[in-house]
């Protein structure tokens, strides 16, 4: 038996590729495996090679693997371009339909298994990612009966018939390949799983889950790759707690859309990627200095432009800390897993209104559509702060004078009351302003604001800003990371104390303003460090040297071809600097 596994299932577009990798999981996690996903994709809607690699383990994992153990395949070129991710003892199974051939240097066995006609025999082609879902549980020996509640839930609205010759379909894929593997059955049978109900879903399923817990009841939004499911997942969501989604003409409209219902009262977000993150720009600078709340996700894809829409990166960094023109207060946050993006999510609107402030959440593709198990999330560790909101009757003013909106504090956040609150009138422009938010342009009532404004970020709170996993007080190497490239930093991390090396790691959670006192120590306990991100110019190594300094001692390992970390480059590029002091980047 083996504690772990990893299945990839690969085709052209609109070949149900996504459909069997769901099934496959979803079944699985109802075991209680943890599972981590990847889907590679091409940015068309149909067409274009497409696969889906799912790490099945007993205990958590966060990271995809470096081997594959079975590669699922329904055309040649899913062979052609994976197959050398197959160790020796693995095995291809693919749709005999195509007459697959099996590269002269590949390492594993392959299957022919007729997976479309078996299908077309039950009825319709349709089916034959039916049938690579029972052939695949026949290598790990499950039991199909498990696959009937998954099978049910996505087909039963097609009726009974439809689930029926479906099940019918998975059968005949596992008996089929029961006979072809002959003695070599349940070489890969997983060790049996706790049998804990768990959840198994995307990070933006759980930045939408955590903005509805936070309280946001309208998002306006334009689809964008990898964001589109925010929006989705709030437009079935928002209308039964009395909110609503909007697809707005343009990301601008989204942008200014939410401003205005914050300014309302009501807490609103909008979510895109980074070229919707270059139109929303000026409306953020309209957000900060009209001192609205405002919260915007930006989930990372390949740039600069059009560039890689549907691959990795972590390019927008530098952008969303100092993107827009002029100088405003804001907070940037970075979740490193699921259970973190459904939180900060969540806090990301308590800190907007607390601030008066657009707070970004900064995620990136792996993260956002990397599908994997996840605890019961905590409900009750959500809470609404709504920070200086003035409510109930203000006190009348005398002469015409309006009410201090922009009134200058020592924390630099003024009183806020909402449009309609008696005695509460006060203008709203987006030039500078008096407190009474009427324009000026006065130089002395222009440092007065700036300074306001900025003495906001001199004392955000920030729970847990740095995630830590720091074993030793001294330490070869320190690694930091964010976002989506913990679970691979964890596992690296184990590789490289087992070759000796004594290692930390920190993840940053909070990226501006940057929590330097929390990061200087391990700096400082550190011989080396390396930062790991999915850019070209080492963005957040060169925000860590502006920040806390040690700039000789501070490397990058750096990988932009639009694919996400594998655990052996760290592992490897990591022990080398040990090693020899110095570090070269991922090759590309």
């Amino acid at each position: 038996m083996i504690n772990q596994l990893s299945w990839k299932v690969g085709g052209q577009q609109g070949e149900g590729i996504e459909s069997t990798g769901e099934i496959f999981s979803i079944a699985l996690n109802r075991l209680g495996y943890y599972l981590y996903g990847y889907r590679h994709f091409s940015s068309r809607i149909k067409g274009g090679h497409t696969n889906n690699k799912i790490r099945v383990s007993t205990a958590q994992t966060r990271s995809i693997s470096d081997d594959l153990d079975i590669l699922v395949a329904f055309d040649q070129e899913t062979i052609d371009v994976n197959y050398k991710e197959l160790h020796g003892g693995g095995i291809i199974i693919a749709d005999a339909k195509f007459n697959p051939v099996r590269p002269e240097d590949a390492k594993a066995a392959m299957y022919a298994v007729p997976f479309t006609e078996i299908a077309a025999d039950l009825g319709t082609s349709l089916m034959k990612n039916m049938v690579a879902v029972g052939a695949s549980s026949a290598v790990l020996e499950l039991d199909i009966n498990v696959f009937s509640e998954v099978v049910g839930e996505i087909f039963g609205r097609k009726g009974e018939q439809i689930v029926q010759k479906n099940m019918d379909a998975i059968k005949a894929g596992y008996e089929y390949m029961i006979e072809k593997l002959g003695d070599k059955v349940g070489a890969m049978k997983l060790e049996k799983a706790d049998g804990k109900k768990r959840l198994f879903m995307i990070g933006n399923d759980a930045i939408a889950l955590g903005a509805l817990a936070g309280g946001c009841r309208f998002m306006a939004a334009y689809p964008i790759t990898p964001a589109s499911e925010i929006m989705e997942y709030l437009i079935k969501k928002l209308p039964a707690l009395g909110g609503t989604v909007i697809q707005t003409e343009d990301e601008i409209a989204a942008a200014t859309m939410a401003i205005g219902a914050n300014y309302g009262g009501i807490r609103a977000l909008t979510a895109s990627a980074g070229p919707g993150l270059s139109l929303k720009m000026e409306a953020i600078g309209l957000s900060g200095i009209t001192e609205t709340p405002l919260v915007i996700v930006d989930t990372q894809r390949g740039g600069p432009s059009t560039g890689l829409p549907t691959k990795q990166e972590q390019s927008d960094l530098m952008a969303m800390i100092y993107g827009t023109h002029g100088e405003i207060p804001k907070i940037v946050m970075a979740p490193s897993t699921v259970e973190e993006a459904f939180y900060d999510t969540a806090e990301a609107f308590n800190l907007a209104e607390e601030y008066q402030c657009p707070v970004i959440v900064l995620s990136d593709l792996q993260l956002s559509l990397g599908k994997q198990t996840v605890e019961p999330l905590d409900y009750s560790k959500v809470e609404i702060r709504r920070g200086k909101l003035v409510t109930g009757e203000l006190p009348a003013l005398e002469n015409g004078e309006y009410f201090k909106r922009y009134e200058v504090t020592e924390d630099g956040i003024s009183p806020r009351v909402l449009p309609g609150t008696a005695n509460g009138i006060f203008h709203v422009t987006g030039v500078e302003h008096d407190e009474t938010g009427k324009p000026s342009e006065s130089a002395g009532n222009r440092k007065a604001q700036m300074d306001k404004r900025m003495r906001k970020i001199e004392q955000i709170s920030f729970k847990n800003p740095v995630y830590k996993n720091a074993p030793h007080e001294e330490a070869d190497l320190l690694i930091i990371g964010f976002i989506s490239t913990r679970g691979v930093i964890e596992e690296a991390m184990a590789r490289l104390e087992a070759d000796g090396i004594k290692v930390n790691h920190t993840h940053i959670r909070l990226i501006h303003p940057f929590p330097a006192d929390e990061i200087h120590p391990f700096v400082d306990a550190a011989k080396n460090v390396v930062v790991i991100e999915n850019n070209a110019t080492g963005q957040l190594a060169n925000i860590i040297k502006m920040n806390v300094g040690n700039v000789k001692k501070i490397k990058s390992i750096l990988k932009y071809d639009g694919n996400p970390f594998l655990p052996h480059e760290i592992h490897s590029q990591c022990k080398e600097l040990v090693e020899n002091g110095y570090i070269q980047r991922v090759p590309q």
